[in-house]
């Protein structure tokens, strides 16, 4: 994983990177001033309540506490046979495990394409910027540029207005 970001880095300092991978290390790493940020970002007891569970389920550690909870249940379900660690696998170990395993990729991928789409935004911004009709060097060089040659076109001396028919 590179910590030099592929495609420079967002006005706010967040790394634009290649890869959905690169971004693990900042998601895996416990924020606690991301965490209050996202609380303050909610209204209401259930929604900042929502917003804490998820951060602490979606992390790897609360997967292995996971892992380690289905694996306590494990001896019992192969004593009692085949069906029962079917189930055991299925119903305990998939659930718990998974879930967590889950959300945590889902922050990667999210934390990379928000970093993309805020990244493709600014560069959007600074294009049209650029772009701008009144501005030197925008969209009105341009057209002025085209009507310059759609006069040389018709016969018209430059500079000159041409009308159509």
């Amino acid at each position: 994983m590179s910590e030099e970001p592929t495609f420079g880095t967002t006005q706010r300092g967040r790394r634009v990177h290649a890869s959905t991978r690169d971004h693990l290390p900042e998601v895996l790493k416990f924020n606690l001033r991301a965490l209050r940020q996202a609380i303050s970002e909610v209204e209401g007891f259930n929604a900042k309540l929502a917003v804490v569970i998820t951060s602490g389920v979606g992390t790897m550690a609360c997967a292995y506490v996971f892992a380690g909870i289905a694996l306590i249940s494990l001896p019992d379900a192969v004593r009692n046979g085949r069906a029962t660690i079917i189930s055991w696998i299925a119903q305990t170990f998939l659930q718990l495990v998974l879930l967590s395993i889950i959300m945590v990729g889902q922050r990667v991928q999210s934390a990379a394409s928000d970093a993309r789409a805020e990244k493709t935004y600014e560069d959007s911004v600074v294009i049209l910027d650029r772009l701008d009709a009144s501005t030197a060097g925008g969209i009105a060089d341009v057209v002025t540029a085209i009507q310059e040659l759609g006069r040389k076109i018709d016969g018209a001396p430059a500079g000159g207005a041409t009308t159509r028919s």
